[in-house]
């Protein structure tokens, strides 16, 4: 499948978007051709990497992604202009000009709102879809705030059963100091929740910053990891992104071990946010260079 948005069918969706605009309304539409059923295994980038945290609508890294040979994005929706009809088109027109592909909204948080966070993460389900993709991610609040675990489960309760009538999987992302934290978490989170369209959203840089062991993780939880992303801390036990390499998590033999396990699906470069100094299109270069090999 090309990675590239195809012509009609950007056409085709744009114009029923356009049409659905001036009617009121906000659905638009995508053929089920577009959405990646993927084998094996590909690179994408995060728009964090370029972007960091604040709401620079992608200018950043519309601007630099396409130098990189890179042609999978997430896009890391969390500003409202986003999430709009009109955001939405603008994120769908500007990968048709550029070439690239979305492949996955990361969304917000889950918070303390069971049903604010059911609306918005099955219109973000339902957006993704509609761009071409059929992944979302989301992590949870600072550890025992918002609801803590309890509220995250929820969630996933409910949104579970339309996940897998929409055929979307959502990956629930693990951060430290955060409800979504270790491998009990996890443990909670399927025990209750036992769906093959959530998954995890394996963070091995997180996890390392948790102080929890990436390969144990693996032999645990390796048939429910859904997205895997890249990133580097300085050291075990506190989280601190730095510069791919430069830390102890062990990415390579990390993405070995689930290949070997059989993962399909995407390695998603999140390193962030961008490290002031540094040349972000070659710095996205140099680890896209490193994990090239695992690209099937």
């Amino acid at each position: 499948m090309s990675n590239q948005i195809n012509r009609r069918n950007f056409v085709k969706s744009s114009s029923a978007l356009l049409a659905g605009l001036s009617l009121g309304q906000t659905k638009m539409t995508s053929p089920e051709a577009d959405i990646d059923k993927m084998q094996g295994v590909q690179l994408a980038i995060a728009t964090i990497c370029l972007d960091g945290f604040g709401d620079e609508n992608f200018e950043t890294a519309f601007e630099i992604i396409p130098q990189t040979d890179i042609k999978n994005v997430e896009f890391n929706v969390w500003y409202p202009r986003n999430i709009t009809p009109s955001g939405l088109a603008s994120i769908q027109e500007r990968c048709y000009e550029n070439g690239l592909k979305p492949i996955s909204l990361q969304g917000t948080s889950f918070g303390d709102n069971v049903l604010k966070d059911v609306t918005h993460k099955l219109w973000l389900m339902e957006k993704a879809k509609e761009l071409g993709c059929r992944r979302v991610k989301f992590t949870g609040s600072g550890r025992g705030k918002a609801g803590g675990l309890e509220n995250v489960i929820q969630v996933l309760k409910h949104l579970a059963p339309a996940a897998e009538e929409m055929d979307v999987l959502i990956g629930v992302e693990n951060h430290a100091n955060n409800n979504i934290e270790n491998m009990e978490d996890y443990d909670r989170i399927f025990a209750a929740v036992d769906s093959s369209h959530v998954g995890m959203c394996l963070d091995m840089g997180h996890f390392d910053g948790a102080n929890v062991d990436n390969f144990e993780v693996i032999e645990r939880f390796h048939d429910k990891v859904v997205h895997i992303d890249l990133k580097d801390t300085r050291e075990r036990g506190i989280h601190k992104v730095v510069p791919y390499g430069q830390g102890i998590t062990k990415g390579e033999e990390i993405v070995r071990a689930m290949i070997d396990k059989g993962y399909s699906g995407y390695i998603v470069i999140e390193q962030a946010p961008p490290i002031e100094g540094t040349d972000l299109r070659q710095e996205i270069i140099r680890i896209k260079n490193v994990f090239d090999k695992f690209v099937s």
